[in-house]
């Protein structure tokens, strides 16, 4: 009824937050299971090659070993459908990093004894690892990842760039990023018979099940997966890695439960990767501003035992009106891990090179960058030529402007020093796609007044708990604290992976349409509920993953206020703000969580955070947090994020999107560009390193000391 109170869109407090701030919370490693051992890896120390032999005498020998499992005794799995996967099946290295052992033991001190005391040997072959523009391995593939085709062409590209009168071609560089989510990729795996129970840090205990069931050759019913609480995993725990399978080899060549957690160093060989991308831009215009063509041409890798092309062209496709247009991948197999998804993958490193050359073209021609943007908004998604469910980027830019105080913004570079500092603003686009998948979700109506209602979703930190309490409790017309939810086990309805901003919307819909099919129920019902209440089910297969006529994505705007030390290079950036329109929002607790979080993330992808592939190794370089550097409190500044109000009725029952990556698409860029304005200087390759800026300081013409 009017006024009343609504548990969707009010900031409540995550279910979980006490456990896990007292520590309460069990996470994968932490499961006390009576005669657990524990298991540590062997990774392959050549960057090709086969293993000729494997000496484990030496291991076995020592206190507190229980077994060595290689290529030659580990349990036999059937051919899985992600080859990364394969693991200890065979005697190929693929690349350096890939395990070729792992030893059981009584303790986790043991294990890692034992496995420094296996002796490896191998034939080694040549390899390459160095992605270049013109490799000659490179491929146009037939599809990107998510789907996409690898090519798509609009009209006539190179003729309307022949005959723009204003022209920019140029290249960026994005090089390799690792997710290292706070919590490793760790498993526990228990055998009963022929029963298989593990406890696993994943994205997804649906599709683990089912990844283990094809592997082991079990029913499914016969696997448990239970991922009750997940600590980050930003794409890289979406599919089951190593870990799991691992874990569960060991458990069964052993009898026992074992424990196996990835030492950190050894997570950007095994979990995937965001692959390196080298851009290439050209933007022909108007002298008004109008775009007459746009070409993205990207290059990455992928390895040599899976295709996976990160679609960083694919966002071109979508953001601005350009009735001339080339979107490419290339990609080139090398010897290299297996890249794999990274927030935000595509948007993230497609987005910072697309923005970062708008950003060019607006002092190309003398515009505010605000302003070129929304004279390019298009009608209709250019790309596919759908309407748009959706799409407020221009209210998103100009609410953004009003509250950073835009108007201020002195266009000409290097024109606010203080100091040994010159200060910067810049401002970036941001989008990501609406994805949905199919889900199932239970409610029940209980005696005592309260609601259960049961998902096999995954709570990766974002509060998924709490969301869908608070969706059911509104379908339901109930209080909030009347309902509890059940999530993170395959025992509960399976449901899609938490991944690609999905869940909320995928979850979200399942349950709001049980909770919907419950209170029918209830309100027909009189008298008493009986002993084990009333329930609903629901599942959402054929309309989730229904095809739409409506082009789906959540946009939004960056703006970002910079200090640059001419003195020691050093970049600081002292204010980010981001404006999203992504449907109705939830929770505002949780979602302004995740946008500040992924904001946070852009700002190391901007400034801190790379990964050298060494030619003569094979190996990342830059494989803890030691060396790759992930930004920290004294590093990251006030950062706002807000929304604006954005009904959309072709999404989901809720009106949602996803928030959990769009904060990071347009960061990088809104930083580079203010360094620019800061500056003059344009960087081209991220990050932003003292060292990188320093050098482009030195060699840029300083007017002040002419």
């Amino acid at each position: 009824m009017p006024g009343t109170p609504t548990a969707v869109g009010a900031p409540a407090e995550r279910r979980e937050g006490r456990e896990k701030v007292t520590g309460t919370a069990r996470y994968a490693a932490e499961q006390a299971l009576p005669a657990r051992a524990y298991a540590w890896p062997v990774p392959a120390t050549v960057a090709r090659g086969t293993v000729t032999a494997v000496d484990t005498a030496a291991a076995l020998e020592r206190p507190g070993v229980l077994a060595v499992l290689t290529h030659e005794n580990a349990p036999r799995l059937a051919e899985p459908d992600d080859p990364t996967l394969a693991v200890l099946q065979n005697s190929r290295v693929p690349h350096r990093g890939w395990f070729v052992a792992l030893v059981v033991a009584e303790t986790l001190e043991d294990a890692r004894a034992g496995a420094a005391a296996v002796h490896v040997s191998y034939d080694v072959e040549g390899h390459d690892v160095t992605l270049t523009e013109r490799h000659p391995g490179a491929y146009v593939p037939e599809v990107a990842n998510g789907g996409y085709p690898g090519s798509r062409e609009l009209g006539d590209p190179e003729g309307a760039f022949a005959a723009a009168e204003v022209q920019l071609d140029v290249g960026y560089r994005v090089p390799p990023l690792h997710n290292h989510p706070m919590e490793p990729h760790a498993s526990t795996a228990r055998w009963d018979g022929d029963r298989l129970t593990v406890h696993t840090s994943s994205q997804g205990a649906t599709v683990v099940r089912a990844v283990l069931a094809g592997l082991f050759g079990l029913p499914e019913e016969r696997i448990g997966v239970v991922a009750q609480h997940v600590g980050g995993g930003f794409g890289s725990k979406g599919t089951p890695r190593p870990d799991v399978v691992l874990a569960a080899m060991a458990a069964r060549q052993t009898g026992r439960p074992v424990t196996l957690a990835l030492p950190r160093r050894f997570l950007p060989a095994v979990v995937g990767h965001r692959a390196p991308t080298l851009h290439r831009l050209r933007l022909g215009a108007h002298a008004d501003g109008r775009l007459t063509c746009l070409v993205h041409e990207v290059t990455t890798h992928t390895s040599r035992i899976t295709e996976f092309v990160e679609q960083a062209a694919v966002p071109a496709r979508v953001m601005y009106a350009a009735p001339h247009s080339r979107t490419l991948h290339r990609v080139v197999p090398l010897d290299v891990p297996s890249p794999s998804w990274m927030r935000a993958p595509g948007e993230a490193p497609g987005m910072y090179a697309l923005e970062s050359a708008m950003d060019e073209l607006a002092c190309e021609l003398g515009m505010d960058p605000v302003e070129l943007r929304v004279v390019n908004e298009p009608d209709v998604e250019p790309d596919s030529g759908k309407p748009f469910s959706s799409r407020h980027l221009v209210e998103c830019l100009r609410e953004g402007a009003r509250r950073f105080e835009w108007s201020r913004h002195d266009p000409r570079p290097r024109s606010r020093p203080s100091g040994p500092l010159w200060l910067g603003t810049g401002v970036a686009a941001a989008m990501f796609p609406v994805l949905m998948w199919p889900s199932t979700a239970a409610a029940q109506a209980l005696p005592d007044g309260t609601f259960l209602v049961r998902i096999n979703a995954t709570d990766i930190g974002t509060g998924a708990r709490t969301v869908l309490a608070q969706i059911a409790a509104d379908a339901l017309g109930v209080p909030l604290e009347r309902v509890r939810t059940e999530v993170g086990s395959s025992d509960l309805p399976s449901a899609s992976l938490a991944g690609g901003s999905s869940g909320t919307a995928s979850w979200g819909w399942a349950v709001h349409e049980a909770c919907t099919r419950l209170a029918a129920q209830l309100s027909a019902h009189t008298g008493p509920l009986p002993e084990d209440g009333i329930g609903a089910r629901a599942d959402t297969g054929g309309q989730a993953d229904a095809d739409s006529p409506w082009a789906r994505h959540a946009f939004g705007a960056h703006f970002a206020e910079v200090a640059v030390d001419t003195v020691t290079g050093e970049t600081r950036v002292r204010r980010l703000l981001g404006v999203y329109a992504a449907g109705r929002i939830i929770n505002s607790r949780t979602a302004r969580s995740q946008f500040i979080g992924a904001m946070t993330m852009g700002l190391g992808m901007a400034l801190t955070e790379t990964s050298t592939m060494d030619p003569a190794f094979g190996d990342f370089t830059e494989s803890d947090l030691a060396s790759y550097h992930v930004p920290v409190h004294a590093d990251v500044p006030d950062i706002e994020a807000h929304w604006i109000d954005e009904a959309d009725p072709h999404l989901n029952p809720m009106g949602s999107k996803g928030i959990g990556e769009i904060g990071i698409v347009g960061t990088a860029a809104a930083i580079g560009n203010a360094v620019h304005h800061a500056t003059g200087v344009r960087f081209r390759e991220l990050p932003l390193t003292p060292d990188r800026v320093l050098t482009g300081l030195r060699s840029h013409h300083d007017p002040r000391t002419a």
